[in-house]
């Protein structure tokens, strides 16, 4: 069978009682579609998506279903290189996001269409990641809440690398979720996205399946992906020799201003007066 990835997702075909998307000029064959032969949603989809995007199971869901509001909790991943990190501060401050808080301040705040900021976090950890390659240097925040804001984890990862650098004491994330004591947020750059990764999101009642055929494709597909950037990492480690230090590495660490002295951003209730006024 042959995808155009442009039609796609051009129409729905109705499958044994699942919608699905299929693309509208096919070769498929619906007379084949039997319960004695179930269709391999997994492997049609992985035919037709990016190389570096893959579906790894499906589900049939009842109507009402969505996707993001039928979502009990989600876990997410941030892959960080610990260069002489502080592990244990970074881990201390952590243990201030558990429960329930206000997390404007560490968030992009969208006051249009977002007026609750309190978020719920169940689980925060800080562990090495056993890959076989460069195992000691390789470590992960790993978050898991009921919901998240704009940006949050993103907000959380930058303030905990500020106190893993010596730059912030770990009370500083205690201090960020008092609004008394913190009423505006600091200014500060996000982490970076790359190295962020939606890792599990829990559902009442689904159970995920994938063929045989199409989990071995997804995994020789993956150790292919993964081959390709360890080759690119060596050619890297094979240039840094060449590249000299003229001061010592310690002597790079740029100059940090404490947070509480950073300039501030505009209250929720700023921002809203602020659009009342425009409008």
């Amino acid at each position: 069978m042959v995808y155009e990835k442009r039609e796609i997702f051009a129409e729905g075909k109705e499958l044994r009682g699942y919608t699905v998307a299929a693309p509208k000029a096919s070769e498929w064959n619906e007379a084949a579609l039997t319960d004695d032969e179930p269709v391999d949603y997994v492997g049609i989809l992985n035919r037709a998506l990016p190389l570096d995007i893959r579906v790894l199971g499906w589900c049939p869901v009842p109507l009402g279903f969505h996707a993001r509001f039928s979502c009990l909790s989600r876990e997410y991943k941030y892959f960080f290189i610990n260069s002489e990190l502080d592990v244990d501060a970074m881990r201390k401050a952590s243990k201030s996001f558990l429960g329930d808080h206000d997390f404007r301040n560490f968030c992009k705040m969208d006051a249009k269409n977002v007026h609750n900021y309190r978020r719920t976090i169940i689980a925060f950890d800080i562990f090495p990641v056993e890959t076989g390659f460069m195992r000691s240097n390789i470590w992960v925040m790993q978050v898991k809440g009921s919901a998240f804001l704009w940006h949050q984890v993103r907000c959380m990862a930058a303030v905990l690398l500020m106190v893993g650098y010596g730059y912030e004491s770990p009370s500083v994330v205690q201090e960020l979720l008092d609004l008394s004591i913190t009423p505006r947020k600091p200014q500060y750059a996000m982490a970076s996205e790359f190295p962020l990764v939606l890792h599990a999101c829990a559902f009442d009642n689904l159970t995920f399946q994938c063929s045989p055929e199409a989990t071995n494709q997804v995994r020789l597909h993956l150790e292919n992906l993964m081959g390709q950037e360890f080759i690119k990492t060596a050619i890297f480690q094979d240039g840094l020799p060449s590249v000299v230090l003229s001061r010592p590495k310690t002597m790079l660490k740029r100059t940090h201003i404490p947070l509480q002295l950073h300039e501030t951003e505009p209250t929720y209730e700023e921002r809203r007066l602020s659009k009342s006024k425009a409008t």
